[in-house]
């Protein structure tokens, strides 16, 4: 599972409480987030753990950020968080490690994340989750390919790419894991 089991049941409860609060059927849902019902059901059931690809194209029908998905099935977020109490979410199929450094809260614009990409691991995120979203990219280690609408970019320890929403595309090229802060700017 991604966070542990609790937070995972917890997770699946609030996709279920964002689907029905909209009045969507399960088909519904599977037709806008182009992801199969069967995999949205067990995903609701808590019987398997989203991928972060998955988690992106449910985050963009309901108009949110990961961070802010994860944030809603947790307690609201404190002044202070250390670095133990950081919300870590670990996608297996890929093994991106995402760690919400600042957890994102409705009075905030601004969240900070640190990613981990294993070394080849690649994942697409198909569509933009808000028009006008900022995001701003830090790598610190390895060599990252990120390609934005369809625009490939490299990026080496220390380069920063700032772009607006879009279709994006994270590709770790190794021979390490590319490790980053992202910085995502609500309009």
């Amino acid at each position: 599972m991604g966070i542990d089991m609790a937070a995972d049941e917890r997770l699946a409860q609030r996709l279920a409480e964002l689907r029905l609060e909209r009045g969507w059927t399960l088909e519904e849902l599977a037709r806008q987030a182009d992801v199969s019902r069967s995999t949205l059901s067990r995903v609701e059931r808590a019987e398997v753990s989203p991928t972060a690809a998955l988690l992106g194209r449910l985050c963009a029908v309901y108009g949110r950020t990961m961070s802010r998905l994860l944030a809603e099935v947790e307690s609201g977020p404190a002044r202070l968080v250390r670095a133990g109490e950081q919300q870590v979410w670990r996608d297996v199929t890929t093994g991106f490690v995402r760690r919400s450094v600042s957890p994102p809260h409705g009075s905030l614009r601004a969240e900070i994340i640190e990613g981990r990409l294993p070394a080849g691991a690649d994942i697409t995120y198909g569509r933009a989750c808000t028009a006008g979203r900022e995001h701003h990219l830090w790598l610190f280690e390895g060599h990252l390919e990120l390609t934005v609408d369809g625009e490939p970019q490299p990026l080496g320890p220390g380069d920063c790419l700032r772009h607006v929403g879009g279709v994006s595309r994270f590709r770790s090229l190794g021979p390490g894991e590319a490790r980053y802060a992202l910085v995502v700017i609500e309009p």
